[in-house]
């Protein structure tokens, strides 16, 4: 079983940035798709980006397409969530969760994750 552990949360002005770290420990980790979500208070978790097993490819939601940037180093076990250009409407816990599958392809429903984090407060302030 991975543990994953979510680092870089802050306070942080409208329009400026931070970024986030996932790291992993436990089974192989360059082996499944990593992805971030978010949950704001009295909503529903939902999916931010996804990052596939190689780091070759990405998805975002609509809400974050061209602002955010996953990544990933498997040399370090660790993905990365840079937030450039931060709105109020970001302010959230985020969380990575891992793919249960190795090797699979790209999904975004929060069923398909497992190991979730403990999450990373992000809250940005006019």
């Amino acid at each position: 079983q991975v543990q994953l552990v979510e680092s870089g949360g802050g306070l942080v002005q409208a329009g400026g940035s931070l970024r986030l770290s996932c790291a992993a420990s436990g089974r192989p980790f360059s082996s499944y798709n990593i992805g971030w979500f978010r949950q704001a208070p009295g909503k529903e978790r939902e999916f931010v980006a996804v990052i596939n097993w190689s780091g070759g490819n990405t998805y975002y939601a609509d809400s974050v397409k061209g602002r955010f940037t996953i990544s990933r180093d498997n040399a370090k076990n660790t993905v990365y969530l840079q937030m450039n250009s931060l709105k109020l409407e970001d302010t959230a816990v985020y969380y990575c969760a891992q793919d249960r599958r190795a090797y699979g392809s790209l999904v975004v429903a929060t069923g398909n994750f497992v190991s979730w984090g403990q999450g990373t407060q992000v809250t940005v302030s006019s």
